[in-house]
């Protein structure tokens, strides 16, 4: 998010999300995306921005949703979402929402994604002053994975004329072995919230989940196997056998106070206990066969056997947090914001077979705005917030000679200054919202790479400028549009490896764009387009492999048969444009290629 990595920010009901799988929207009500520094309400990490998702979860009324889909490449998917009322009670309800998914991935030979889910929910004293609602979500994966393409290295003589760009076959080429590469992922959560008006200006909130995922993958990283040939080698395999868990409870009171000033208070507090467990293996076979750059061989045989050695890694984090936020309106035109968060983030790590390291940290975020309203439906802000990054926010301490001393390191700190307006135009019905923004890493983590013995120093310094402007909602009564453009003009501004002084931040292009459209034709049938735009990103701050810019297009139609039935066709990747999607270190993996799906819902 605006050109920093938000993978470990990532929340699930405000709660931190935990593990590596893929998040299925089977039972997610909405997607929230904050810009900008948030560690004074979410704590570590949101340097550029964090994302939340919002679960479904029971309302009084009696309705479910059956949806059906396939498509192109073997896809099919089913999902169910019922909803109903307990009994006579008019307080009280139940959810529950299913999902099966599997697909082939188009354009990629041997890929392919399969999963379930289930997420039951109970709530009662729905509409009153106490509230309950308990809820629990499983979802299994079974997938062949995918590390795409190599990069061609500098050093490779048959395709020298290639260094450091893609190398040149067909997107669709898989090297891995279908004998060796799987991944098989299981995610549970268990959450119990207890919501309690306290007359009315207070509502008490309490929220407590445990969570648990088990991962067990191996993946192919496609590698050159030598300077003078075009071999690719399989000795590059990445294991991960790990379990990873979370309890965590939060306590919130929000207040309304005031009269003349009005005040929207929130006070909180979170405590927390991750953890983690990546059990070692070792191979106990020969190394699997190279196989041919232009022609790999997915049958080749599987020879190394990884097993497991019997230990393990494991970490331990504890963290505990309070904070507290107030919005003010002072008479019609004026708002004040602000809020502070102090986080305590200990970690216990034990690499296998070595001494166990710890690190604590403690930090407090902040952040400060003023909002102008010169008219009731337009708004100009001004704003400025601060996140870290500790350096065992991933739940581990890296022992890598890579990495020297890094176990010693602070946090990074990030500063954001923002400048921005919202308006609301044509009846409301149409809103508009621009900003030009300046996000910083202070201390970024450094190191000299001409001395062997130079250890990491928080001496650098990165900086994103920004802007974006997004239009969103009804141009007419048929015509409706979702569309935005992000600037962004990233750099290394100090740095102790002289080269990456000036360089752009990795994955983080320049110029994007989105564009969606929908036209309602009559009062059944509706068509939609869209368009999405990514500049030349590089893959490191070094600079030296870039993944070109694209264009993607999607089309969509949908006809209401009945007040009960719905269908639908969707094309994604209109024209079948082969693009770099995850830009990689040694490798880099295509963007999904045309998918055609026809899906029909029904309401009952």
């Amino acid at each position: 998010i605006r050109g920093y990595s938000a993978r470990t920010d990532i929340f699930v009901d405000n709660v931190r999300d935990f593990g590596g799988y893929t998040r299925d929207p089977f039972n997610l009500e909405q997607v929230e995306v904050v810009k900008g520094p948030s560690s004074d309400y979410s704590g570590r990490g949101s340097t550029g921005g964090s994302i939340n998702l919002v679960s479904k979860s029971p309302t009084l009324g009696d309705e479910s949703l059956v949806d059906a889909s396939v498509g192109s490449d073997a896809f099919t998917r089913v999902t169910l979402d019922a909803n109903r009322m307990l009994g006579e009670s008019a307080t009280g309800a139940a959810r529950l929402n299913l999902m099966y998914h599997k697909q082939d991935v188009a354009g990629r030979d041997h890929v392919s994604n399969e999963r379930w889910g289930i997420a039951p929910s109970l709530a009662f004293g729905l509409e009153t002053d106490t509230r309950v609602t308990l809820s629990a979500f499983h979802m299994t994966q079974d997938n062949v994975p995918d590390y795409g393409i190599p990069w061609v290295p500098d050093s490779n003589v048959p395709l020298a004329d290639y260094a450091n760009e893609p190398a040149p076959v067909p997107f669709s080429n898989w090297y891995g072995l279908t004998a060796r590469d799987y991944e098989k992922v299981a995610t549970s959560m268990f959450t119990v919230k207890l919501e309690r008006n306290l007359g009315e200006r207070a509502v008490l909130s309490n929220v407590t989940r445990y969570g648990l995922t088990d991962r067990d993958s191996m993946i192919t990283a496609p590698r050159f196997a030598s300077t003078t040939g075009t071999e690719i080698r399989r000795s590059d395999e990445k294991y991960r056998d790990q379990e990873d868990d979370i309890v965590s409870n939060q306590t919130n009171l929000v207040l309304s106070l005031g009269d003349r000033l009005s005040h929207r208070v929130l006070l909180g507090m979170e405590i927390s206990r991750e953890g983690e467990k990546r059990y070692t293996r070792v191979p106990t076979g020969p190394d699997s066969p190279d196989t041919d750059l232009y022609a790999p061989d997915a049958g080749d045989p599987y020879l190394e056997q990884y097993v497991r050695t019997g230990t393990a890694s494991t970490a331990d984090s504890d963290s505990v947090a309070f904070y507290a936020s107030d919005s003010i309106d002072v008479g019609e035109h004026w708002q004040l914001n602000g809020g502070l968060r102090w986080d305590r983030f200990a970690l216990e790590y034990t690499p296998d077979g070595s001494p166990l390291l710890e690190r604590t940290d403690e930090m407090l975020s902040y952040r400060a705005g003023v909002v102008y309203k010169p008219v009731e439906r337009g708004s100009v802000y001004l704003g400025y917030g601060t996140s870290f990054n500790p350096t065992a926010e991933t739940l581990s301490i890296s022992t890598s000679s890579r990495q020297p001393g890094i176990a010693d390191l602070d946090p990074e700190e990030n500063t954001t200054l923002e400048l921005g307006t919202k308006w609301q135009l044509v009846d409301r019905r149409l809103f508009f919202s621009a900003a030009v923004f300046r996000t910083e890493k202070v201390n970024a983590r450094t190191q000299d790479p001409d001395d062997p013995n130079d250890l990491l120093v928080l001496d650098g310094r990165q900086r994103v400028d920004g802007i974006e402007i997004s239009l969103a909602g009804s141009i007419t009564e048929r015509l409706s549009i979702f569309t935005g453009y992000t600037f962004l003009d990233s750099a290394v501004t100090e740095s102790k490896d002289a080269s990456e002084v000036g360089r752009q931040l990795a994955n983080t292009p320049a110029n994007s764009f989105n564009w969606w459209s929908k036209y309602r034709m009559n009062d059944r049938l509706e068509l939609g387009f869209g368009a999405q735009y990514v500049d030349d990103r590089f893959n490191s701050t070094s600079n030296t492999r870039v993944a070109p810019a694209y264009w993607v297009f999607e089309a969509s139609g949908s006809w209401q048969a009945s007040r009960y039935v719905n269908i639908r066709l969707n094309v994604q990747n209109l024209t079948d444009e082969p693009y770099i999607d995850y830009v990689g270190g040694g490798h880099f993996i295509p963007g999904v290629g045309r998918t055609i799906l026809l899906s029909s819902s029904f309401t009952f």
